[in-house]
């Protein structure tokens, strides 16, 4: 049975996003699992920001925040008015650790890590069966192939042969046979 303070790591692996080609959780997103407000942990960030280096954490632009509003509701019209959204990769999420210090932190990190290690086995699970299925559909392609090539040579077995206009049989095309014999008179 589960915590009722116990972290869903199935809910955070939906939270996490593709931004910029790296998979990173939301300011919002981590503020809510922490138990703290979104400016809190902003304003702890910005206080450490040596810590959050660019392959760390990144700032959103507008245009990304208006793609994230529009495509998936991800962010709430009105959030984020002073400053624009943070977006945190792995590591980032590790180093919020460090900076929240609480037994709920610890808690939600450990459930962050895993969530974004059930990530990966299941993205590199897709990609082995993604590759499988290129590997298959290239060897039906070479046997379809095959098979036309194989039953285009038994139609032509099965067609009757052309007719000839040669009539069977031993003909002579001389018109007369010289084999060296006297030819004999007929008798009267």
């Amino acid at each position: 049975m589960k915590e009722p303070d116990a972290v869903d790591i199935e809910s955070i692996a939906y939270a996490i996003r593709l931004i910029r080609g790296l998979r990173v959780l939301m300011d919002g997103d981590l503020a809510a699992l922490y138990g703290v407000e979104t400016k809190a942990l902003k304003r702890a960030v910005r206080r450490n920001s040596a810590r959050f280096p660019p392959d760390f954490m990144i700032t959103l632009t507008q245009a990304e925040v208006r793609a994230l509003r529009r495509h998936s509701g991800a962010l709430k019209q009105g959030g984020h008015a002073k400053y624009l959204p943070y977006a945190f990769t792995e590591q980032g999420v590790a180093m919020l650790s460090s900076v929240l210090q609480s037994d709920r932190a610890i808690q939600v990190n450990i459930a962050i890590m895993r969530a974004f290690v059930k990530l990966r086995t299941a993205l590199t699970a897709h990609a082995d069966l993604a590759q499988q299925l290129v590997d298959l559909e290239s060897k039906f392609t070479d046997h379809d192939e095959r098979i036309a090539e194989l039953f285009d040579a038994m139609r032509q077995l099965m067609e009757p042969p052309p007719e000839s206009k040669r009539i069977a049989g031993f003909s002579v095309k001389e018109k007369c046979a010289f084999y060296g014999a006297p030819r004999r008179k007929p008798r009267a």
